[in-house]
């Protein structure tokens, strides 16, 4: 599949947009809750890494299911965003499968577009833990919505984190 071309303002391109999304992400407060860290790996291809732990745990001793929801949905996003520079996305729908009970340690949430290149994208992930083995997957709907990227606190294409 071939992503939907893309427009990049006078701030400077892909790797400027990708970085402004990776800075938006850790300055939405919620984020603040969790260890986590988004890497925007190519257009339509996000990845976050994070740490889970008993402080994430259901009564049964695993880690809840809005962690996998929460990170399956924001590597999907990411991914569909990386393709519109001009654009927050909004979540229309999101389903999601639970494959394996987690516990702690380090999980990797990889998000890829699948389809949309003007309204609607259609974006995929999936969450790995530390063994490699797939714990739960899902699909998500994002809609361009009326909400400029460069007006949102923390979508910054000038700051880079790599100094």
């Amino acid at each position: 599949m071939t992503p939907p071309e893309r427009s990049h303002g006078p701030a400077g391109g892909e790797a400027a947009h990708f970085r402004a999304l990776e800075n938006l992400y850790a300055a939405a407060p919620v984020n603040a809750l969790f260890a986590s860290q988004l890497d925007i790996l190519a257009p339509g291809h996000a990845r976050i890494t994070f740490e889970t732990d008993e402080r994430y745990f259901h009564a049964a001793g695993a880690t809840h299911g809005t962690l996998y929801f929460k990170m399956l949905d924001d590597a999907a996003f990411y991914a569909a965003n990386s393709l519109v520079s001009d654009r927050f996305l909004l979540t229309t729908g999101f389903n999601l499968h639970f494959t394996k009970p987690l516990r702690r340690g380090t999980v990797i949430a990889e998000g890829r577009w699948i389809s949309g290149k003007r309204r609607v994208f259609i974006a995929e992930s999936n969450l790995m833990d530390a063994d490699g083995e797939e714990i739960g997957r899902g699909t998500g709907t994002f809609m361009r919505s009326h909400i400029a990227l460069s007006g949102l606190a923390g979508y910054e294409q000038s700051v880079s984190r790599d100094g």
